[in-house]
């Protein structure tokens, strides 16, 4: 972050606002195993075709995902792989402060006799 604009760090800020969202994580590790249409991604992520649309938008403007249209049919999938490289490195640090959390209140549970 060093040396960069307000702009850009506008622009990294809305980056990281787009991953905020557990729907758009949803449809970016099931965009992992390659392309899908809008009516896939609903039925994997549990949500309507219109929440995924939505959704799909925001990744779209913010370059993680590509659309192609063939025929009536659109497809869409990732444009930059290193997003799971981002996404892998912050999930293993919040798994490794939940088992922190959940080991501390492991160990102050009353021990049974």
């Amino acid at each position: 972050m060093e040396g960069l604009s307000e702009l850009a760090l506008d622009h990294v800020a809305q980056y990281f606002s787009a991953l905020s969202e557990p729907t758009r994580l949803k449809i970016l590790n099931n965009l992992r195993t390659g392309e899908m249409n809008v009516g896939d991604l609903a039925t994997a992520c549990d949500c309507s075709q219109a929440n995924i649309s939505r959704h799909l938008s925001t990744l779209a403007k913010h370059g993680m995902v590509i659309r192609e249209g063939r025929g009536t049919a659109v497809y869409y999938r990732i444009a930059d792989e290193s997003i799971y490289a981002l996404c892998d490195l912050v999930c293993g640090n919040v798994a490794r402060q939940l088992e922190a959390q959940a080991s501390l209140l492991g160990s102050l549970a009353p021990k049974k006799k």
